[in-house]
């Protein structure tokens, strides 16, 4: 008797698969088409995957070398070399300069300044290739030619004129198109190409609005090509996010060659430039600018922003010297303790960490005794600084019990050094680099850790005061608190 049922037949082993997608941001894999990613939650970032796996495998044929392959030694490195901008502190941070066919990604919240950090930078190098032309070397300036996409251009022609960056060699045009953007480029041939901001170009093959994944990846690696081939440097401006990061694909960072953060308070004239990215130089540099009505100048010595000259010697005030990158800074906290008439006293703080402020009261009140319980606590920095470095807990430390006393601390004193639960002062990087700093700005005295400065090591004229845990800092500082039993 015959079965009606009969086996599935397998099917062939050499039967192409079906073609899977990929997001483009983690790599997550999915077998249908969505438009958000199942992992990372990003939006059009999945794409058909056509590789290995997916589809037909893609195969290459054998293509005719540009140039032969060369040893290492033989290598020509001058044209590779630094380019300076003009502006030291972005030199700085750049590691020298811009090099060229380099592309640099600076990003940072709006109203921080990029626009006219770049606009100042794009002039003075109209300005430094027009100076080397001038002596019949060249046989034209250097051109710099930007694109602004989120103004008119009028508006920062308006910028230009307040800053003084007005350039015969500066070109400017308003433009949000990709592919108008390269007829610009092929038509001006740029010694120096700004991008503001690479979010608002779209190209027209690309589907999706200006801003989005595919639009930005598609506009960068354009811009990244034509800057390669040309030996260009490229400077694009980028959003950011609510938590600060660059918006758009993170495979915008692993394209460019460097990228920068511009920081800054809103109510702070002081703006900072880091650099989280850099094939051609440092990444620990940081270059320090004020920010103006009449425009952007780069600061040699920030320091004197974020110490106060008061012509009044009070408690509650101790400076401390913080490292930015490589950069020491000193900057002064002051602290306010007054009775409190509340059931839980205040905790106020402007530029110090509130947790951190929590903890240092905590050990105050437990292993030197100082009565905090009922009192209300304000501290701030000067200038605007914002201070998160652990090594300012010892001047936090001091300004409060300072203020809690009523003694001032003596003139010319600055502390560093970080305080632990059970009160020891730990050793912080760079105390020596610190001292040097405070040595030059006229400081007298220095209360460090125990044992972080070695014999000789300290600047001629300082006064080392030594303290192994945050009592003895208190008391070689003549602010000793009511001791509890």
């Amino acid at each position: 008797m015959t079965s009606t049922t009969s086996a599935r037949r397998p099917e062939p082993r050499n039967r192409a698969a079906r073609a899977g997608y990929r997001c483009g941001e983690c790599g997550w894999t999915t077998s249908k088409w969505v438009g958000r990613c199942g992992e990372c939650q990003a939006w059009g970032s999945v794409l058909e995957d056509v590789g290995p796996g997916g589809g037909a495998p893609r195969t290459a044929t054998v293509a005719p070398t540009r140039s032969p392959a060369r040893p290492i030694a033989e290598i020509d490195v001058e044209a590779s070399r630094a380019r300076p901008t003009g502006v030291d502190e972005l030199d700085r941070v750049l590691g020298g300069g811009l090099v060229p066919g380099a592309v640099v990604l600076l990003a940072g919240e709006p109203g921080v300044g990029k626009s006219t950090l770049l606009l100042d930078v794009a002039s003075r190098a109209a300005q430094a290739g027009r100076e080397a032309s001038s002596d019949g070397t060249a046989p034209r300036g250097r051109r710099v030619l930007y694109i602004t996409g989120e103004e008119s251009a009028g508006q920062v022609r308006l910028r230009a004129e307040r800053i003084g960056a007005l350039d015969p060699h500066l070109l400017l045009a308003a433009e949000t198109d990709l592919g108008t953007v390269l007829g610009h480029v092929e038509q001006v041939q740029p010694d120096l190409l700004v991008v503001d901001s690479v979010q608002t170009i779209a190209s027209a093959a690309i589907e999706g609005a200006a801003g989005g994944v595919s639009q930005v990846r598609e506009v960068a690696g354009a811009l990244i090509a034509v800057a390669k081939e040309r030996d260009m440097p490229v400077v694009l401006v980028g959003h950011v996010t609510k938590d600060g990061s660059v918006a758009g694909p993170r495979t915008l960072e692993h394209l460019v060659d460097v990228v920068c953060q511009f920081e800054g308070e809103r109510h702070s004239r002081l703006r900072l430039l880091r650099s989280t990215k850099n094939r051609y130089g440092p990444t620990d540099e940081v270059g320090c600018f004020d920010l103006t009505e009449s425009g952007i100048e780069g600061l040699t010595d920030p320091s004197g922003l974020f110490v106060s000259n008061a012509l009044h010697h009070v408690p509650g005030t101790c400076v401390t010297v913080t490292l930015e990158g490589r950069r020491p800074l000193a900057t002064e906290v002051q602290a306010l303790v007054a009775p409190s008439m509340l059931a839980n006293p205040r905790r106020t703080t402007s530029g110090v960490d509130a947790s951190r402020l929590a903890m240092v009261l905590a050990v105050l009140q437990r292993r030197v005794g100082a009565r905090l319980a009922d009192q209300d606590v304000y501290v701030s920095t000067v200038g605007g600084a914002r201070v998160v470095e652990p090594s300012a807990d010892l001047a936090l430390a001091l300004a409060t019990a300072s203020s809690r006393e009523n003694i001032a601390l003596p003139r010319g004193l600055v502390a560093v050094g970080e305080v632990g639960l059970a009160g020891e002062i730990r050793a912080v990087t760079g105390t020596t680099r610190r001292l040097a700093e405070a040595a030059r700005l006229g400081f007298v005295r220095a209360v460090v850790p125990a044992g972080s400065v070695e014999a000789g090591t300290a600047p001629a004229g300082m006064e080392i005061l030594e303290a192994g845990d945050l009592a003895e800092a208190v008391r070689a500082c003549g602010v000793s608190g009511e001791r509890r039993s």
